[in-house]
């Protein structure tokens, strides 16, 4: 038998939830310990809570100190040797506690940034990288005043949220009150800090997935992201995108200068940009990985594990050496990886979703699975939240790949109960 492993002295701090990054932490590095803090409103989410030392509930409307002298206090107690965050969820709170307790992180300044998009834009016009016409609003009245500085069509949004919540394209003026009051509401019980009002650049979307390690940054995967043209919520995703070699290189180059300008340290960073007249333009960036599944895109389309990069270097480890030989290797076929996700137009509660098992029999499908239960209440595409199931696929080539997802969820039917009356098939 092998020797066992020798116990890690390691304690992580992870701030958030953490999705499954506890585990992946502990089971990176034998012996590790693992302490989540969290606001009381997630705890609900923190995976096997008592496979870690320990789980600390913080009230939503705490102030930064509060979390601080509780970090602390574990702290004193049982040692931390590192932090990390793994998603939004808290991740304002991170810098701070970090910074009071000595422990490397990314800096209060940098995830300020990424999450205030008003300060963002401010801070990538200063240094020459994005010239993007947009201002933070407190009123109508101000957002009038931008719009017929500016024109239209423009984008009116939260200056903090996720999930494309919020988010309002506006091609006239008589749509700009509907769009402000959207845009202020709070979403998932985060109080917005303002509205964003910025112009519109027409062009393709897409999101590049990189990795940065001691301020050196490499583009792991540029994705191709599909949006509702409405609400901008996210429909799918393919990677790799099928890109000429030119605007491969504008994406890449345009994407470190954002993460440059940011002073990104380490980790992964999900940007997402649009590809207009103009070249590359910034819709928002993240000091996190993507959601909806793009790591697991990432993996298979490069064979890079975001996720497992993370963990290892979040315990010390020197990651992006290995990256970039990852990516030198040549990949078999098929490695472009899709998803697409499915909504119901009409509100209501979701009764059954039937055809998954012929949905996942379709060729180069990988997966199809429902994203809500039955008794769930579905209606209008709002955010990510309001989408219902997905399907992954599988081809030689981007289009084949979108195409067998698209299959895959278009082939399932949604039976929906609309308030008393008998279910409709959807």
């Amino acid at each position: 038998m092998p020797p066992e492993a020798p116990n890690s002295r390691e304690h992580v701090l992870v701030v958030g939830p953490g999705r499954d990054f506890p585990a992946r932490i502990r089971e990176a590095q034998p012996g590790t310990r693992t302490t989540v803090i969290c606001q009381l409103d997630y705890l609900g989410k923190v995976r096997t809570p008592g496979e870690n030392a320990r789980v600390i509930g913080v009230r939503g409307d705490a102030p930064d100190q509060e979390w601080i002298d509780l970090a602390a206090a574990a702290h004193a107690l049982d040692p931390f040797t590192r932090i990390g965050t793994f998603g939004e969820r808290d991740q304002d709170h991170y810098g701070v506690v970090a910074e009071a307790l000595g422990l490397r992180a990314h800096t209060v300044e940098t995830v300020t940034l990424v999450h205030d998009k008003a300060a963002m834009r401010t801070r990538l016009r200063e240094a020459g990288v994005d010239t993007t016409a947009c201002a933070r609003v407190a009123d109508l009245d101000e957002l009038r005043a931008f719009v017929r500085a500016n024109g239209t069509p423009c984008v009116v949004k939260p200056v903090s949220s996720s999930g494309s919540a919020g988010v309002t394209k506006v091609s006239y003026e008589s749509e700009l009150a509907t769009a402000f009051e959207r845009a202020a509401d709070s979403y998932l019980g985060l109080s917005n800090t303002g509205v964003l009002v910025e112009e519109f650049f027409e062009g393709p979307q897409f999101s590049v997935e990189a990795f940065s390690e001691a301020g050196e940054h490499q583009v792991v995967a540029i994705t191709r992201k599909y949006s509702d043209p409405e609400s901008f919520v996210e429909l799918g995703h393919v990677s790799p995108a099928e890109l000429p070699a030119e605007d491969t290189e504008a994406i890449s180059d345009y994407t470190l200068s954002v993460l440059d300008a940011l002073a990104v340290e380490f980790g992964p960073t999900h940007t997402e940009i649009v590809l207009g007249d103009r070249g590359p333009r910034l819709i928002e960036t993240h000091v996190r990985m993507g959601g909806d599944m793009i790591p697991t895109l990432t993996l298979e389309a490069t064979g890079v594990d975001i996720d497992d990069c993370t963990a290892r270097q979040t315990l010390g480890e020197k990651v992006l050496p290995g990256i970039r030989s990852r990516l030198a290797e040549p990949r078999p076929e098929p490695h472009s990886s899709a998803i697409w996700f499915a909504s119901v137009g009409a509100p209501g509660t979701l009764d059954e979703i039937l055809g998954l098992k012929e949905a996942r029999a379709l060729p180069g499908v990988t997966e199809v699975e429902p994203m809500v239960r039955p008794g769930a209440k579905v209606g209008a595409l709002e955010s990510s939240v309001s989408r219902v199931a997905y399907a992954r696929a599988l081809a030689t080539t981007a289009h084949e790949a979108v195409e067998a997802a698209r299959a895959a969820v278009t082939s399932l039917e949604f039976q929906v109960r609309v308030r008393s009356s008998a279910p409709s098939t959807i």
